[in-house]
């Protein structure tokens, strides 16, 4: 008897973990905890030393995290940054994925997350059953976070919602970014179909300061028109919130960077908001970095510390 292996995998009992149906859902998970603990003395006489360090890192599913890495010099007064790699060994996300990390940040603790390599967001299936990925930021008074991934790659006819929510209190300080390249123009396969939604969200002692929520639909006339995404194939977005003096800030930004008609900044309740929109994966980039380098010191005092994984 010939056995038809879609068929086959269509009947797999519903709680095998493996269905293949709209109802599909499989979950990955990340809850990580940084915060700062005394190291001892860098010599006699002097302030103890104090260093972040990686306390919870629970996972469910394919979500890791590499060791911690400690590339900073030692700053008096300050705790070490932690540096830690988000690690989905998939490499991207496919219908029914529902991936949630959660982060905390403690009191005085300075976390810098990066990802390896590009999130890849695949096409849906025959179903066309979306993902889903939720990231709750979460820095507590006078803590750090510096949220930096590499870029997400939208493939065409991909469909799911991207969910960013930042919770900030007293002096937290919070610097990340998002980019996002949508199609793979380079292999002539532009984003003509599918859906994506994100959704950003930064409250501040529980107040809303960084409400949006914006679908990415080729089939709209908001993707094309010269008031919405104007056929543009990259963003970005960069936000920088806990700056002694966001104003100074922005001017800062604006004399460092090269004048491009793909990029304005601004802030707003005390957030600084840089935005891209172009064509360019590599332009978005170098933005956000040199952005980076500028808002770095004036948010906790240190030069910018680019993590090695990217350019490995």
């Amino acid at each position: 008897m010939t056995v038809d292996p879609s068929r086959h995998w269509q009947a797999a009992p519903a709680d095998s973990g493996h269905r293949f149906d709209a109802t599909r859902r499989w979950e990955a998970s990340l809850s990580l905890a940084f915060a700062a603990r005394t190291m001892g003395t860098a010599s006699t006489g002097a302030a103890p030393m104090r260093r972040t360090r990686l306390t919870r890192a629970r996972h469910h599913g394919p979500l890791r995290v590499q060791r911690p890495f400690y590339p900073e010099p030692y700053r008096a007064g300050l705790a070490d940054p932690c540096h830690v790699y988000l690690l989905h060994p998939p490499g991207g996300l496919v219908s029914g994925d529902a991936l949630k990390i959660d982060v905390n940040v403690e009191a005085s603790a300075h976390a810098v997350l990066t990802t390896p390599a590009a999130t890849k967001l695949y096409r849906a299936d025959s179903h066309g059953v979306v993902w889903s990925q939720t990231n709750r930021l979460e820095v507590e008074d006078g803590g750090t976070l510096e949220w930096l991934p590499q870029e997400t790659i939208a493939f065409d006819g991909s469909k799911g919602e991207q969910r960013t929510e930042i919770s900030l209190t007293g002096n937290a300080r919070c610097l990340g970014w998002e980019i996002m390249a949508l199609g793979r123009p380079a292999s002539h396969l532009p984003f003509e179909s599918g859906r994506i939604e994100q959704r950003f969200q930064l409250l501040h002692d529980g107040r809303p300061l960084w409400l949006e929520r914006q679908p990415l639909d080729p089939l709209h006339r908001r993707f094309s028109g010269r008031w919405g995404q104007g056929g543009a194939t990259v963003q970005a977005t960069l936000w920088a919130a806990g700056l002694t003096d966001p104003r100074q800030a922005v001017e800062a930004v604006r004399d460092a960077l090269p004048a491009n008609p793909n990029w304005a900044v601004t802030q707003r309740h005390g957030v600084l908001l840089l935005r891209y929109l172009g064509d360019s994966r590599n332009e978005a980039w170098a933005l956000c970095q040199a952005a980076w380098h500028v808002l770095r010191p004036l948010l906790v005092g240190r030069e910018a510390c680019e993590p090695r994984i990217w350019y490995t």
